[in-house]
Formats: structure tokens, sequence, C-alpha cells
């Protein structure tokens, strides 16, 4: 059952999504929050934190959707389709094909992506926002209060050493729960 996972430039998705002969199966991975801030238009929302092979793979069957065509992954960048790739992939008997920089690229080919209503910013940035505070509470804490408290900043780094290593993210994990991404 296992097919392959592809991927595919944003160029080239745009084409065949563009196309009137073609109707593509694009699921957005993306939280909640980031697609009522923006999304292409026709893609079935599945958050990564939420999904479940039976659920996607019931959605496809309701949709009348052919085995034989492929699902096309999408979220902010790529790396969550990634994921999300990694996750279907032994129980999905559709080809899996990840948009290679997700919309993030979709958008620097300057492709008009519809705007929503929701202004919270994207997953990645309040990663690197959360992440970036904690240091500078750990630092000045360590300084002002005890030097204890510089573990926290070393805690944070090795956190994104991990992340960058593994390519997963426990705390873009942790953010994408909480309820302002909902």
């Amino acid at each position: 059952m296992n097919k392959p996972v592809t991927r595919i430039s944003a160029s080239k998705f745009n084409q065949k999504h563009q196309s009137p002969e073609t109707t593509l199966q694009v699921i957005d991975v993306r939280t909640q929050a980031e697609v009522n801030t923006e999304s292409l238009d026709g893609c079935a929302h599945f958050p990564l934190q939420d999904l479940h092979c039976d659920a996607l793979q019931d959605y496809l069957n309701k949709h009348s959707h052919d085995p034989s065509q492929p699902v096309y992954l999408l979220c902010a960048s790529g790396q969550r389709a990634t994921r999300a790739a990694e996750q279907l992939q032994p129980d999905i008997g559709n080809e899996l094909v990840i948009v290679e920089g997700g919309i993030n690229a979709i958008k620097q080919l300057g492709i008009d992506v519809p705007k929503g209503t929701s202004n919270v910013i994207s997953l990645e940035r309040q990663v690197r926002i959360t992440a970036g505070s904690l240091v500078v509470i750990g630092v000045a804490l360590g300084f002002f209060v005890s030097p204890g408290f510089y573990g926290l900043s070393a805690f944070v780094g090795a956190g994104l050493v991990f992340a960058g290593v593994t390519d997963s993210c426990g705390m873009g994990m942790a953010l994408a729960r909480m309820p302002w991404n909902k």
C-alpha cells in the first residue's frame, strides 16, 4: 500500500491547481488560525496536530476521490507537510505529494492567496517569538536573580538544536494546540 512520497515545486503545483481540466485534492495541514488568515481555494483542512489517517481516508472516500490520483499536502513552508506525509504514508493508498515551500513559496511567485478575517501570526513566527522570549527571560533571571536560571536559555537552545536535527518541533506542536490557534 505504500506509494512513494514525492515533491512538487510551487510553480508546477500552481499550474496544476489553476488548470480547468484538473481537480486536485489538496490537504492543508496548517493550524485553523493560519487557514483563517489565508488559504488557497479548494483545500481541505486537516491540522497536523489533529491529523489521523482514518479521518483523512473517510474524507477522501466521501468526496469520491480517485485512489489513483495523488493527494497534495500543503503547509506554510513544507516542513509540516513532510511530517504529515511521513505519518500518512503507511496507511493512505494514494500517492502523497508535498508542495515544496508551501503557501509561502506560492505567495513568492506573486500568486494571490485569498485573505481571511483572522490576524493570527504564523506558527513558525510564534515559535521564534516564544523561543527568543524564553532565552531573554532566562538570561535576565540568571543575571539578576540566580545563575541557575541560565539553564532556561540552555534548555531552549538545546530544543532548537533538536528541532533542527530531527525536523520536529515540540514547541511548535504545543503552540499549535493553544486556543488562539484553534
